[in-house]
């Protein structure tokens, strides 16, 4: 395999932050799902949480700054302490708050009041449906998720979310279930919405097709079925020098649940920082936005990921 830094150089001189449209933020790993494709490793056994020293460092930085959107993730972010806190904060600060919902969070226990509090406070959804199939649902997520997430929607549709002329905005998430790429997005968005609107009355706005990572649990899962080179190969000979423009790293930061800095949520599972100019990982304690902008962005073998046919990003696809 050509090492992607390598098929970067003969593409231009290398990828550098331009903006910073978002600031996303991990809470913790702690989960109610284990999925098999999850990069984070997200769990119900994970203990790893976001102090809430650290929750203020965030609201911190984002007062001083003028980023406009606050992406919140996780593990379930929802299942944090601080994550009503960290929400409201962010509101009253004037920012856009989007939450990466895995939909079946809001029937744990005490966290019957997440849609009413998401709509009072204009949210904007973006949740994990891998597939419109109960079978593909369940075989990724865990049995009986599909009918969760069925229900989930319903009760988001109620409240307003996800209609064609609405202001809540409700986004579905797509992730192959097979080393295989994310299918054309937009005609796969039309199958999602005819076929939920058909069989359950569901609707929603967007649908982010994601190729899976190759790394954490994903990889090993991959190795253990004697996928893993192949999925590569598949990637690196699919790679979109077009996706480049357009990928994530190029205009937000991701901050891992002790406050470290990385040029996205997958460099942050890799433990990638951002360095600072003493050769320090950065922390958002003392980030400041000069340290973080027009700078290059650190890149991997993962990186063919983003860059493979459509490319995709948290936003989904990259390229038509």
């Amino acid at each position: 395999m050509q090492p992607f830094a390598q098929k970067l150089h003969l593409n231009g001189n290398g990828l550098s932050r331009r903006t910073i449209d978002a600031l996303q933020v991990n809470m913790g790993r702690y989960c109610n799902q284990a999925c098999i494709h999850c990069h984070v490793e997200a769990g119900p056994t994970r203990k790893e949480m976001m102090s809430r020293d650290t929750v203020e460092a965030v609201l911190r930085f984002l007062s001083g700054s003028k980023i406009p959107t606050l992406d919140i993730t996780g593990g379930a972010p929802e299942l944090h302490a601080d994550f009503n806190y960290l929400v409201e904060s962010a509101m009253n600060l004037g920012r856009h708050v989007m939450d990466r919902c895995n939909l079946t969070v809001i029937f744990e226990p005490g966290k019957d009041y997440l849609p009413e509090f998401f709509r009072r406070h204009r949210v904007e959804l973006v949740c994990s449906l891998p597939c419109y199939t109960e079978e593909k649902v369940d075989q990724q997520r865990g049995k009986g998720t599909f009918d969760l997430s069925i229900r989930a929607l319903k009760i988001f549709n109620q409240l307003g979310y996800g209609q064609p002329d609405g202001e809540l905005k409700l986004d579905l998430v797509y992730n192959p279930v097979g080393p295989h790429l994310p299918p054309p997005q937009e005609k796969l968005e039309q199958d999602y919405k005819r076929i939920l609107r058909d069989r359950f009355g569901i609707e929603f706005n967007r649908l982010y097709c994601l190729a899976n990572m190759p790394i954490t649990r994903h990889a090993m899962h991959l190795k253990l079925r004697g996928e893993y080179d192949r999925y590569m190969e598949l990637l690196e000979s699919n790679f979109n020098a077009a996706a480049l423009d357009q990928v994530m790293c190029r205009n937000l930061i991701s901050v891992g649940w002790q406050g470290s800095i990385h040029d996205c949520d997958f460099n942050q599972m890799l433990r990638l920082p951002i360095l600072g100019a003493d050769g320090k990982a950065l922390n958002i304690s003392t980030l400041t936005i000069e340290q973080v902008l027009s700078r290059p962005i650190a890149v991997g073998n993962h990186c063919y990921a983003c860059t493979a046919g459509a490319g995709s990003s948290c936003g989904g696809a990259l390229v038509s």
